[in-house]
């Protein structure tokens, strides 16, 4: 049975509020892409308020916790979906023309290597992250294929993939809530022997 060590610098673990902000934000916008229901002011206001912001905050008191990693990654992929809010509402506000297919595609496959990079530093930390960041690579390369090919279909099954990937965020925020919380490992994580 692993042990949790108690908060020593006296700031919150934010990694669990950055963990939820992704995944909730996540499901909500993969359910759209599954095609249950379409774009929407939900999404989008997830988008900017819980996947976004909350997520530069993680990553901000991250950075307090000399915790580079979580900062680099929480900022960053709050920031993606700041960025993601944009070219959905810019175009609609007429400031700027909606980006091409092949831009849309760029963006995903650069969003992509990214995480797939971040992926290796997951190797150092636990099996839950792992499991996150692995999904996330597949999802952004189903995402970046269906708009290259334009095939509904692959969209859809991203969509399912991206349902995965969220939920596995969230059982990853939450399992280190209530693990700190009851001071023993109540939902593991699978950490990894350095």
């Amino acid at each position: 049975m692993t042990t949790i060590a108690p908060v020593k610098d006296g700031i919150a673990n934010p990694a669990p509020l950055g963990l939820c902000a992704f995944g909730m934000t996540t499901v909500l916008l993969n359910i759209h892409n599954a095609g249950f229901f379409e774009m929407n002011s939900m999404i989008l206001a997830m988008g900017i308020f819980y996947g976004g912001l909350a997520q530069v905050v993680a990553g901000i008191i991250e950075a307090k916790k000399n915790n580079t990693f979580g900062l680099t990654a929480f900022t960053s992929y709050g920031f993606f979906w700041l960025s993601l809010v944009g070219l959905i509402v810019l175009p609609k506000l007429g400031w700027g023309a909606a980006p091409a297919g092949n831009a849309m595609v760029a963006y995903l496959v650069m969003w992509g290597i990214f995480t797939l990079l971040l992926f290796f530093g997951t190797l150092r930390l636990n099996r839950a992250l792992q499991f996150v960041f692995g999904s996330l690579v597949i999802l952004f390369a189903l995402l970046a294929v269906g708009d290259a090919t334009e095939n509904k279909s692959i969209t859809h099954l991203a969509g399912y993939e991206g349902i995965i990937c969220g939920a596995s965020a969230i059982y990853t925020g939450i399992a280190q809530v209530l693990n700190e919380v009851y001071g023993k490992t109540v939902l593991p994580i699978g950490p990894v022997n350095a």
